[in-house]
């Protein structure tokens, strides 16, 4: 556990940083689909008007990584928008992501989360399944050309 990190609510100026960080990682990865750049760069209309959330993972007040909710059916959400800085990855920051992300869905009380991903993500993929994430058929019009798997994890009652 980082003692110097601290997952927050997004807030205006955290926009660039937001955008930068998936950017980054589809860069990396794959290359940006118009869809990445219609909800990255219209992430307040796109993700937070319809219902969904945006947090961001500060380090000494330093944005390090962000993850988001899009609202896809009441009480069903789409876990998305995941990165984490390169030279901050394989130091636990994905697990914080994780066990906050799971907390706060059951504390919203909500079914379910569903992701989308991609196979050359082993990493990624391995860490989904260690949180209960589980493979399910893909949806036929999944929103990314990359994707090739789609998850989803039943989200258990909060205390």
């Amino acid at each position: 556990m980082h003692p110097n990190l601290e997952i927050i609510t997004f807030e205006p100026q955290y926009k660039e940083a937001f955008v930068e960080l998936n950017y980054q990682w589809l860069e990396e990865f794959f290359e940006i689909e118009p869809y990445d750049r219609i909800v990255l760069e219209q992430c307040e209309t796109k993700i937070l008007t319809p219902g969904g959330h945006i947090f961001m993972v500060l380090e000494n007040q330093n944005v390090v990584g962000t993850f988001a909710f899009v609202k896809l059916d009441e009480g069903v959400y789409e876990f998305t928008k995941m990165a984490v800085r390169p030279e901050k990855r394989n130091q636990g920051i994905g697990n914080q992501m994780m066990t906050f992300s799971i907390r706060f869905a059951e504390q919203q009380h909500w079914k379910k989360l569903i992701l989308y991903s991609n196979r050359i993500l082993e990493n990624s993929i391995y860490l989904y399944q260690k949180y209960g994430y589980k493979e399910i058929p893909i949806d036929e019009d999944i929103p990314y050309m990359r994707g090739d798997i789609q998850m989803e994890l039943e989200i258990k009652k909060a205390d």
